[in-house]
């Protein structure tokens, strides 16, 4: 990953794997004799193996010239809360709750927040309670709170290394290659910028969960069907996977996922490897706060001309329509009108971003170019390009490197889907809750299978299913999604398969009683033979025969059919709600139907349009839309406005909404504290398979569901007729001493998520995805 992708000996090495000649990669963007500073190779592995190769780098050059480099954690307005709620004796409870309905902002800005964000009106309404909470909460801000690991960064040195750097042992262990006892790692207390001061070779080692989900794909394939799969070699140009693409079909495909993204490859409509490296580059801050995304899909699709400011120029910008997109197109085009040589372009475009430096380099710059006959017009206009987009452009590199994983992901949803989803919902690499990949399985045709104790493994497998239309691979289900359960039940259920009965399951697994009910609850014990209730009983009675025998289930009075099966008690069995509710509770999951289904009659009374039906809305139209929530971020946007993105699963697809400041004191706290949604809004076409509706209105659909049943359909058309009250007076506009300028000339908004959506922890247990700059 990065400028090292564009080393060809990296390449020959089978560090990289896409060509750096045959993509116009530059090696003077990595290394050249006008570079200061040290190369550095960034490389992506397995997040499920990232300590093996931790311990493989430790192994190979010795504890004295290797360490971890650490990263300085500090206060925030979360962290803060906590630690002063704690250091005030509040309720720990209490103070959870504070925290929790922050964004992730500066720890100085809270009270400015509940002034000034709508999310936040429960939260303002208490803060004459604890005045004196969030004077040392805002006096904590930036402060020092601890020290921890860098996820990526270790130092490579000789054995001098512990005279140049304070090192600590860190509380994780990485366990021995041979399978023996595992060492704490070493870790620098010196930072990723200390450590560049000094000198010293940092190599970043990042573990990247979408790796391990394809590695876990490749190797269900070969297990489940003995079929041998090498990613490297899968054919370019798949007329299925790019029609995927261009579909916007690509939930959990690595890169391209995000609403914004669905939205640009829907709008840029990649048919080739190309346009994928162009799509990643320009969904990045600098290109969109730089304009270079409507221009170049302008170009692209014919609706502007393409002009170059030079015909010399021509070369460098072919391939991006005129527009320039890539590090390397700033380094070609200083490079040919001033005749100093890559490397030394290099060293200019890397100049640009400090405003200091490029008054000189557009000084030198008109000069060198006047020297090589350029009239003044074209030097003017090459400036403007290179001056605007040169520190805002991407690493062609970079964005090569990314592409590959990114077709590779989405063939391999495109041709093994059961596989792809069996890998994601293991390794969780992406920005969705798990429940939304089993929803887009399901609409992919992938039979989704139910836990069962003799079937189900740690992770999620594939099996084959027969069909009316034959056999085809479905997804099992893994045990360690259920909540609660240990690694240990999880590897003693595993190892025991196959089970003949509940008392054998339970005196061979062993599982807990709080375990065990679960598995019961979402139907992992139903070829035991009993009904789910009946089985939650018989396992109260085994667990306290099991507490007054303390000798497994010796004094258990089972009714068993044959001595194998589990005999009925009589007890009715969960309804379809329960079930649903079981399968919400302990698997995060909606897995025997989806949760959206209760709701379908409705909203069919009430006129709303489903996400099928969306793609054939007009431009402008107000329509009714509806769903669980998925995903809410509020990222930064070119205009300094505040937008809130969120995107409802219905069942039948995803539906993408903006909220933009204007609605948010109407609709900001719904949009934020409620799961299931109702919106009102207006339809945005931007392209073919570009689409999402901008939000005016939105209800609690829970709430509107509950008033239908108790006051009908009269209650509800009020409720939605009714004019939607502020719901923390009107939104302020940030204070100016606040606002961010950044240098583009754009502002940023002070409330914007900063953090892409899916890095960082995973999902986890929410059954939506949590923005990193959002109360929701």
């Amino acid at each position: 990953r990065g400028s090292g992708a564009g080393s060809l000996v990296n390449h020959l090495l089978g560090i990289a794997h896409a060509d750096p000649v045959e993509h116009g990669l530059l090696m003077e963007r990595f290394l050249s004799k006008r570079r200061f500073v040290l190369p550095d190779i960034d490389i992506d592995v397995e997040s499920a193996r990232r300590l093996e190769v931790y311990r493989a780098i430790i192994d190979r050059f010795g504890t004295e010239r290797v360490a971890a480099v650490s990263m300085p954690e500090t206060y925030r307005v979360r962290h803060a809360i906590r630690d002063v709620g704690a250091a005030l004796s509040m309720d720990p409870a209490e103070t959870d709750r504070l925290a929790k309905a922050f964004p992730h902002i500066r720890a100085r800005d809270a009270r400015a927040a509940m002034e000034e964000l709508p999310e936040l009106r429960a939260v303002a309404g208490s803060k004459e309670k604890y005045g004196r909470l969030w004077d040392l909460v805002e006096s904590l801000d930036a402060l020092p709170r601890g020290i921890a690991m860098h996820p990526c960064g270790v130092l490579l040195s000789d054995d001098s290394l512990l005279r140049r750097t304070p090192v600590v042992p860190t509380s994780g262990e990485i366990p021995s290659l041979d399978g023996g006892g595992g060492s704490p790692i070493p870790m620098s207390q010196f930072d990723k910028d200390d450590v560049e001061h000094l000198g010293l070779l940092k190599l970043d080692v990042l573990g990247v969960r979408m790796q391990s989900a394809m590695a876990h794909a490749v190797t269900e394939l070969k297990r489940a069907s003995g079929q041998e799969l090498d990613l490297d070699a899968v054919p370019q140009g798949d007329p299925e996977t790019y029609r995927l693409i261009r579909d916007a079909e690509t939930l959990g495909c690595f890169q391209i996922e995000s609403p914004g993204q669905r939205d640009l490859v829907g709008r840029l409509q990649p048919a080739t490897f190309h346009d994928l490296v162009v799509d990643i580059s320009l969904f990045r801050p600098g290109p969109v706060a730089a304009d270079m995304v409507r221009p170049f899909i302008e170009a692209r699709h014919g609706r502007a001309p393409v002009r170059y400011p030079h015909p010399d120029l021509e070369g460098a910008l072919r391939d991006t329509y005129g527009v320039v997109v890539f590090h390397e197109q700033i380094i070609e085009m200083v490079n040919i009108m001033t005749g100093c040589g890559r490397g030394e372009a290099d060293r200019v475009r890397r100049g640009l971003s400090d405003p200091e430096s490029q008054a000189r380099i557009r000084v030198w710059f008109a000069r060198r170019a006047a020297q090589r006959k350029y009239d003044a017009q074209v030097i003017v206009r090459a400036w403007e390009i290179i001056e605007a987009f040169g520190s805002y452009g991407f690493c062609k590199a970079h964005a090569v490197a990314f592409a590959v994983p990114t077709y590779q992901s989405a063939w391999l949803k495109a041709h093994h889907p059961a596989a792809f989803y069996a890998g994601l919902l293991t390794h969780d690499p992406g920005m969705y809750p798990k429940r939304l990949l089993l929803a887009d399985a399901r609409r992919r045709g992938v039979p989704v299978l139910p836990l069962d104790v003799n079937r189900s493994a740690a992770a999620h497998r594939i099996e084959l299913v027969s069909g009316d239309n034959g056999e085809k691979w479905g997804l099992r289900l893994a045990l360690s999604d259920v909540h609660g359960i240990s690694e240990a039940e999880v590897a003693r259920i595993e190892s025991g398969q196959p089970y003949s009965s509940l008392l054998d399951f339970w005196q061979r697994a062993r599982p807990g009683k709080p375990a065990a009910e679960r598995l019961a609850q979402v139907g992992a014990l139903d070829s035991f033979g009993a009904n789910r209730r009946d089985l939650l009983l018989h396992l109260s009675e085994l667990h306290r025969a099991q507490r007054r025998s303390g000798s497994g289930a010796a004094g258990a009075q089972l009714p068993l059919g044959g001595g194998h099966r589990t005999g009925s008690v009589g007890l009715p069995d969960l309804n379809d709600a329960e079930r649903l509710s079981a399968e919400l509770g302990v698997l995060s999951m909606d897995v025997s139907r989806h949760l959206m289904g209760d709701h379908h009659g409705f909203l069919e009374e009430l006129g709303a349009v489903s996400a099928k039906r969306l793609r054939e809305a007009r431009h402008g139209e107000t329509v009714l839309v509806a769903g669980a929530k998925v995903a809410t971020q509020t990222p930064p946007v070119r205009s300094g406005r505040r937008v809130i993105f969120t995107t409802l699963d219905d069942g039948t697809g995803l539906v993408d909404l903006a909220f933009f400041d204007d609605s948010h004191a109407a609709c900001a706290h719904t949009v934020f504290h409620s799961w299931l949604l109702l919106v009102r809004g207006v339809v945005q076409r931007r392209g073919p398979r570009s689409m999402s509706v901008v939000g005016a209105v939105a209800w609690n659909l829970a709430e509107l569901a509950e008033l239908r049943s108790t006051g009908g359909l009269d209650a509800v058309a009020a409720r939605l007729a009714e004019e939607p009250a502020a719901q923390v007076g009107e939104e302020e506009a940030p204070d100016d001493g606040r606002r961010i300028q950044l240098p583009t000339g754009y502002e940023m908004n002070p409330w914007s998520d900063l953090q892409p959506a899916g890095e960082g922890a995973p999902t986890g247990r929410k059954l939506w995805h949590r923005s990193q700059g959002s109360a929701g």
